[in-house]
């Protein structure tokens, strides 16, 4: 899907009223990169975050109600758990309407991570759908769109 027909899909998205359907360590995948939508560059990008040696496994939740804790999981190398990041349901920097965002502004993350803004909203069953910004002085800036399957659940990093 182009980066305009996914953000239509989120803008037609839901927010559960609590965290708990993002509890788990659902499969990730990044979707679409502003710029690289369309050309071989894009398509070749699309390919290689389908693939198994993709880097990014997706990001694993523990919610508590109407806020949580989460991590990313990455596959560099062996396989890492990196950037941690709270959870809550507020109002979408994107149009208004409620989400979850992933902060990662927190004093454990590098500089550059606590500048990332991600949220995201339940597409289709078990289909949460989100992109992923670079928040800047002029407010944030969309980088990518990516998507979390809570129905293909990974296995936790630390278990065999």
């Amino acid at each position: 899907m182009s980066v305009d027909a996914l953000g239509r899909l989120y803008a037609g998205g839901t927010t559960p009223k609590n965290l708990s359907p993002l509890d788990g360590h659902p499969r990730g995948r990044m979707l679409s990169v502003k710029k690289l939508d369309g050309g071989l560059v894009g398509s070749l990008l699309r390919n290689f975050a389908a693939s198994g040696p993709f880097p990014w496994g997706g990001k694993s939740f523990s919610g508590q109600g109407e806020r949580g804790e989460g991590i990313n999981r990455v596959h560099l190398g062996g396989r890492h758990q990196l950037f941690p990041f709270h959870t809550h349901i507020a109002p979408s920097v994107v149009d208004g309407k409620p989400c979850i965002v992933l902060d990662y502004d927190r004093v454990d993350n590098p500089g550059f991570i606590r500048s990332i803004h991600d949220e995201v909203r339940e597409v289709d069953d078990g289909l949460f759908l989100g992109p992923a910004m670079w928040k800047t002085k002029r407010g944030p800036v969309f980088v990518l769109w990516f998507a979390l399957d809570t129905r293909i659940q990974a296995i936790p990093i630390g278990q065999p």
